[in-house]
């Protein structure tokens, strides 16, 4: 066994991982601690918006109160649910376009098996980006 383990003393990203290393040699260990670092950086950088954060965004761009701005939020996914069930397709110009695709049957492989499995056909949401807001990203 090379790699025993890592041990983040703090249990969070700020602090270095201690990598103990078994029958390595010196470059296996300086990738694999390019690699900790590089994936470490990535989560530092990363922000994701829960619902709330994304309700006081909102509150705080339109001056609505965080109230309105929350059931905004939830009427907004209560029609769009509805909508795709449906079989709707929801296009906001500019924003992007909600529609439902359907995915066929088809068999897969378990992953700790290796053992074929079926996996039932499903409808998904999919969602194009708009013009605009494509252009907002890049």
């Amino acid at each position: 066994m090379i790699l025993v383990g890592f041990i983040n003393k703090n249990e969070d990203f700020s602090t270095k991982n201690t990598i103990y290393v078994l029958y390595s040699n010196a470059r296996f260990v300086i990738r694999l601690y390019l690699l900790c670092s590089y994936y470490k950086e990535l989560l530092l950088k990363l922000k994701i918006m829960n619902k709330a954060e994304l309700v006081d965004a909102i509150a705080s761009d339109s001056g609505l109160t965080k109230a309105d701005a929350k059931k905004a939020l939830e009427s907004f996914q209560n029609v769009t649910g509805k909508a795709l069930k449906t079989g709707d397709r929801i296009s906001l110009v500019g924003f992007g376009s909600f529609s439902v695709s359907k995915r066929a049957a088809r068999t897969g492989r378990n992953p700790q098996t290796g053992k074929e499995i079926k996996i039932a056909a499903k409808n998904v949401v999919k969602f194009k980006a708009g013009a605009e807001l494509s252009g907002t990203v890049n």
